[in-house]
């Protein structure tokens, strides 16, 4: 009732003025502004029964949360907070990426003063790349990048991106009955403003926020307006409908989204290929030998998100609700998004139905017969007592995941559909116990509410941050944002492994980083890369007399290089969250029509390179411990990432975009293997030959960097990389080019150190190509990396912060996120590795 008044309020968020007119709903929303509470702010939750709903390992540090604050909330700040809204909303089309403002505003306190640069100047004119000019734009950009940290030590920052993560929520929530309790009305305000903002010009949602429309994001997006009380003649409403019905209706939705609707009673669950429970019943290997086909050998999060499918899909999950508004807005629903009438829809031939706009993987021929014979086999498995063993089989592994990461959850998907598993078991205190845990998911920007990719992304980021500040020299003014990450740090990394790891497929943690949070808990191998790089570091800060407290015990630095080794696959190469259990072919089954490659945790020229340089920097520290492995593992890495090289000289990047992404990691994975020298030849060093294979491959990978370069000194490439596997520049072609991406080019070409001498091996096999052109390219690279900073330093705001741009991170090859604090870490990163490589040459 209050969300169709607050409608009726006003027509649509289609401008400035329309979202002024929300906030002013006759008293029913209290007058407020959005504020970001961290770590010790939030640290309990008690139900009625007195329990305590939130438990963490480490006084929720890196927990983030934000509140609809009512108590402080100044005439001026709402007017401001207002005035950021509408800018977004009346630009939503020409850039389409939200730039944090509110987190901004909220820590402009902290941040410094407006004025710390002279304002930008003309593209003729641009700063000098001189040592002076480059520590004035780091000075003030670490100090305005240093007042965004959190008081725990983490920088918080917007990670979301997809668009298909809050509908799954709000339906979710809506089915449970608790929509009130987790949205109140400033919440569905922010919800349907991050919805209309991101609503395409042609009537339809993308499966991200730059994405083009989808069938996927259209159907669920419209039916979340709908749950949150938009009227169906809203005109945001209207053009989506009209845009749904053009291309066959919502039959033709992915079958995620088949998924979501069948959970809402607003499809049929004949329509949904089967997510067999019975899968999980399986044995995991027979007689020693391996069952490829276990759904425990697959990529973790591919497997924890169709766990909970499998057991909502094997007992016909179906809402319970006592409200008869509800069943009529169900019905309602059925007549909107299908073509056809309901009762007639043929749910069979509805099961392969996928629009084209949404087909990135389409399925093989022997995927739809696994599909159809599952079918046939369904009416003999759905009352038998098989059914009832593997959903108490998979209602154990649902409880063993909410229970080891403090009911976080993997990821945003599984969260949600692991609370429903819960509720439709009958467990309410567990469905309960999730309730908190899905604010830690929120995020609110000038943009609106959206749902995370993950909880967050602080110790990626914090790792990251560690490494560019102490990278620019400037340790008196660092000294406490350094100090207070690495406690981040400390406290974040894992204890210990979690119980029963192989009755529930788990890889050891203990001494791992996760992405996030310590209470999330799953290790990843790159981020324990960077955070055992990021920890080993702050002895060299100790060595010049910086403050960054107790260092970590080496037994624990140990654990860390333990987990590293231990990622590493049969092929040389480090996959994410595991090692990789089965083999490519197993992609046959992808059932997923918009994502690609997510059934096998692969091995990843990142994560590998990461592994390589955490490795690399460790045998400095600790030389003795496991040095027959450490060398193992950094001469097969290595194998591995010359192997991945591209003819071209780039690598494929799968986690940010994209060849310029994986090109600075594939470089300085090459970097931290020792060169190795086998004495004189004539008048040249004679290097070993694997040392001369990574010199000749970062050689290339700067070649191709150099060809990409473009006109404002810059990088700029396109998200379309990734879904073509082309590099692709942004457009238009008069566009500037990308901060985060000149940054990336800058850090692999000076890493890659390509200007060594190498003109003394001309003539000298095998040596002769490295040094061919060396002169050519020891005069091209320092120029290229001089455009490149005064490119940086000229896109510099006033204030030290730098500009939003188009999105730069990717999952599953398709889809796109966010990664807002980039923008401010990747360009003093580069700038201070230049100041540094201007002092040497000096």
């Amino acid at each position: 009732r209050v969300s169709r008044e607050l409608v009726r309020k006003e027509e649509a968020l289609m401008s400035a003025s329309d979202a002024e007119a929300w906030y002013q709903g006759e008293g029913v929303v209290p007058e407020g502004v959005w504020s970001l509470q961290c770590a010790s702010l939030h640290t309990s939750s008690v139900g009625e029964d007195g329990k305590d709903r939130l438990v963490s390992l480490n006084s929720h540090m890196g927990r983030q949360v934000w509140v609809y604050d009512t108590d402080a909330a100044p005439l001026d700040l709402v007017k401001k907070v207002r005035s950021l809204q509408a800018s977004f909303t009346s630009n939503r089309h020409t850039c389409r990426h939200s730039s944090d403002e509110l987190l901004r505003l909220q820590r402009k306190p902290f941040t410094g003063a407006d004025d710390k640069l002279p304002a930008r100047s003309s593209k003729s004119t641009r700063p000098s790349a001189d040592v002076p000019t480059i520590d004035k734009h780091l000075k003030a950009g670490c100090e305005f990048f240093n007042g965004l940290q959190a008081d725990d030590g983490h920088w918080p920052g917007d990670y979301g991106g997809p668009m298909f993560l809050m509908p799954g929520l709000i339906i979710a929530t809506w089915v449970a009955e608790v929509e009130d309790e987790v949205f109140p009305p400033p919440a569905k305000i922010e919800v349907i403003r991050y919805l209309l903002n991101h609503q395409n010009e042609d009537g339809g949602f993308g499966l991200h926020i730059e994405g083009h429309s989808t069938m996927f994001g259209t159907v669920l997006s419209y039916v979340s307006l709908r749950l949150m009380g938009v009227d169906a003649d809203h005109p945001a409403a209207k053009t989506a409908r009209e845009w749904i019905k053009e291309r066959g209706g919502a039959t033709y939705i992915t079958s995620w989204g088949k998924f979501w609707l069948s959970i809402l009673a607003v499809y049929d669950w004949r329509g949904q290929n089967p997510l067999t429970p019975e899968m999980w019943l399986m044995p995991y290997s027979f007689c020693g030998i391996p069952n490829y086909l276990h759904p425990g050998r697959f990529w973790c999060h591919c497997r924890m998100v169709y766990l909970p499918m499998s057991y909502l899909y094997g007992v016909r999950a179906c809402p319970k609700f006592t409200n008869p508004h509800k069943w009529r807005l169900i019905h309602t629903l059925r007549t909107e998004i299908f073509v056809e009438a309901f009762d007639d829809i043929d749910w069979n031939k509805a099961r392969n139905q996928c629009a084209k706009e949404d087909l990135y993987y389409p399925h093989p021929p022997l995927q739809d017969a696994v599909w159809y014979t599952l079918d046939c086999l369904e009416d003999v498995l759905h009352h038998s007592f098989v059914r009832r063993w593997a959903n108490e089989e998979v209602l154990r592994h649902v409880r063993y995941e909410d229970e080891n990461t403090r009911y976080i959850d993997i990821g945003p998907v599984n969260k949600v559909i692991n609370m429903l598993v819960r509720y439709f078991a009958g467990d309410m205190d567990g469905f309960r116990m999730h309730i908190p845990r899905i604010y830690d998911y929120l995020w609110v920007a000038e943009d609106g509410m959206k749902m995370q990719g993950y909880n967050g992304s602080q110790l990626w980021d914090t790792a990251f941050a560690v490494q560019a500040l102490s990278s620019t020299g400037l340790h008196i003014d660092c000294a406490r944002a350094i100090y207070r990450a690495h406690t981040y740090m400390k406290e974040t990394q894992v204890r210990e492994d979690c119980p029963k790891l192989e009755r529930y497929y788990r890889h050891i943690s203990k001494g791992a980083w996760p992405f996030s949070t310590r209470d999330h808990g799953w290790p990843i191998s790159d981020c324990t890369a960077e955070g055992l790089k990021a920890c080993l570091g702050m002895g060299g800060l100790l060595n010049v007399g910086i403050d960054v407290g107790m260092m970590l015990p080496i037994e624990r630095l140990r654990d860390a290089v333990d987990v590293i080794l231990s990622f590493q696959n049969f092929n040389g190469g480090c996959a994410t969250y595991e090692n990789t259990r089965s083999f490519e072919a197993l992609e046959l089954i992808n059932p997923a029509e918009t994502f690609g490659d997510i059934i096998v945790d692969y091995s990843y020229v990142e994560c590998t390179s990461a592994c390589m340089q955490a490795l690399g920097a460790f045998s400095k520290f600790d030389a003795f411990y496991r040095c027959a492995h450490v060398a193992s593992f950094l001469r097969r890495a290595e194998q591995y990432i010359l192997r991945n090289q591209r003819d071209d000289g780039s690598w494929y990047g799968s986690w940010g975009v994209c060849f310029t992404y994986a090109i600075w990691f594939g470089c300085c994975g090459l970097s931290a293997v020792p060169r190795k020298t086998l004495g004189k030849k004539g008048a040249a060093q004679c290097f070993a030959p694997q040392t001369v294979k990574g010199a000749l491959a970062m050689r290339r990978a700067i070649i191709f960097l150099l060809d990409k370069q473009r006109a404002d000194g810059g990088w700029g490439e396109s998200y379309l990389s990734c879904q073509d596997k082309v590099y692709s520049q942004i457009e238009p072609p008069d566009a500037p080019s990308h901060i985060v991406m000149t940054s990336w080019a800058m850090l692999a070409m000076m890493q890659a150190n390509i200007a060594w001498d190498t003109t003394c091996l001309a003539g000298v096999e095998p040596y002769a190509e490295l040094a061919s052109d060396a002169e050519n390219l020891a005069r091209r690279v320092p120029q290229a990396l001089a455009a490149g900073a005064r490119f940086l330093m000229h896109m510099q705001e006033r204030n030290g912060d730098w500009p939003q741009q188009s999105i730069s991170g990717v999952f599953n090859r398709n889809c796109m996120i966010s990664y807002s604090q980039y923008r401010n870490i990747f360009p003093i990163w580069a700038l201070g590795e230049f100041k540094k490589a201007l002092k040497v040459q000096s």
